[in-house]
């Protein structure tokens, strides 16, 4: 028989979950079971693996101690690998013991959060062992607690021993029915070398790498398109512009595919004329690319586009939408 021990919690000098886990194991191999042990916290970089290792336990122990809320971090991350990467026929048969040891409040929150994700995997969870321990004087001065954690230890080992049979649990029936994970129609060794993946830093980062080398490409070339766009027209409507006395506006040109606006000042017998945007503007026209370039081209006119409805919006003063042929003569060319 062999039994893997599961720690989430942060080793820390004094841990009441650590004492606990001693004294199960002492019991364990006077029962002549293998006992394996895995800290988490030992082991971030590889947590995503940890799912291979109980393809040969026949139970497990999961340990944790609620420090403030919770689980923790490490267990939680855990589950998460044996839910993305566990073989799950092979969790059906482990049975599984909760042990979560209280510092402040929650211990009992914890236990069955263990419990009720173990039964969602599919696995078989077994009665555990919960408790409110501030200091560890408190499990090490009185051996009726030691006494029970021995007890809990050998109930396992029964437990694990005899097959016990359990009634079926809902969070069972639920994880068959409605809380599947994505087929990925991935063999047991394809998912396996995933999680190897998943777990290997410098596959991770040369990830990182390769998508940081792609976004560049993208992003240059997108930068390379706003260059051309930065030009497009505007050296059209610098040419055939015409001074007006008088003349003050604001143009706005909203254009299909193009990342900004193309904004005209005109005042008096100066033309500004670049893409950006203006938090004002006179009039605002709204217009798909194809006809901006005829009208650029000289094949139609401001005026005309606008009544066959080829602009597709226009607010602002009609008249100096009408002045748009009278100051830039673009059919003139």
């Amino acid at each position: 028989m062999k039994i893997n021990i599961y720690y989430g919690g942060r080793g820390l000098i004094g841990d009441p979950t650590l004492f606990v886990l001693r004294k199960m194991q002492e019991v364990f191999e006077e029962l002549n079971v293998t006992v394996e042990r895995f800290d988490l916290y030992d082991m971030k970089t590889s947590i995503t693996m940890l799912p291979n290792t109980l393809k040969d336990a026949d139970g497990i122990v999961l340990a944790t101690t609620v420090e403030w809320y919770g689980i923790g971090g490490y267990m939680q991350q855990f589950l998460d690998s044996c839910w993305l990467y566990g073989n799950k026929e092979r969790i059906e048969e482990i049975y599984m013991c909760p042990i979560v040891m209280s510092t402040t409040y929650g211990e009992r929150d914890g236990m069955n959060t263990l419990s009720t994700a173990w039964e969602i995997l599919g696995g078989r969870p077994c009665s555990g062992l919960c408790g409110y321990i501030p200091e560890l004087s408190v499990l090490e001065c009185k051996e009726e607690y030691i006494k029970v954690i021995e007890k809990k230890a050998e109930n396992l080992y029964r437990t694990i021993n005899q097959k016990t049979t359990a009634f079926p649990a809902s969070n069972h029936a639920v994880k068959q029915k409605i809380t599947v994970t994505q087929n990925l129609d991935l063999t047991p060794q394809e998912t396996e070398q995933l999680s190897v993946y998943a777990s290997d830093e410098v596959y991770v980062q040369q990830q990182k790498e390769d998508i940081r080398e792609l976004s560049g490409i993208f992003q240059s070339k997108i930068n390379n398109r706003e260059v051309l766009e930065d030009k497009a027209y505007i050296d059209e409507l610098k040419k055939t512009f015409v001074p007006k006395t008088g003349a003050r506006a604001i143009y706005k040109f909203v254009i299909t595919n193009h990342f900004q606006s193309l904004i005209i000042r005109i005042n008096n017998a100066t033309m500004e004329c670049f893409y950006g945007n203006s938090e004002y503007s006179d009039v605002e026209i709204h217009i798909e690319d194809e006809v901006m370039k005829r009208i650029i081209d000289g094949e139609e006119t401001f005026q005309k586009a606008f009544m066959s409805g080829e602009v597709t919006r226009m607010k602002g003063d009609f008249n100096l939408m009408r002045d748009l042929d009278v100051l830039f003569k673009l059919q003139d060319r």
